[in-house]
């Protein structure tokens, strides 16, 4: 344990930070599987799709995930959801 005020600080927000972007991930694979999961039983995709893409970019604006990996996320989603 740390005994320096400013690092028992910085352990307690990590842990917060931690917390948030394990939520952000969960629901980011949640939802990439509902869009899969509707392109293999040939649902239609377009709203899911469009929520998955929106949370993709929020990650990436809030540095949850990198830019180019949502890029690569949503073009892989895209592909999968046209080919239904």
């Amino acid at each position: 344990m740390a005994n320096i005020k400013s690092q028992i600080k910085r352990n307690r927000q990590n842990e917060t930070r931690r917390a948030r972007n394990k939520a952000v991930r969960s629901e980011l694979k949640t939802r990439e599987k509902a869009v899969f999961a509707a392109a293999a039983a040939g649902e239609p995709t377009d709203e899911l799709l469009r929520l998955a893409q929106k949370r993709l970019d929020v990650a990436a604006s809030k540095g949850v995930i990198h830019k180019n990996e949502a890029a690569r996320r949503k073009s892989r989603l895209n592909a999968k959801a046209s080919s239904s």
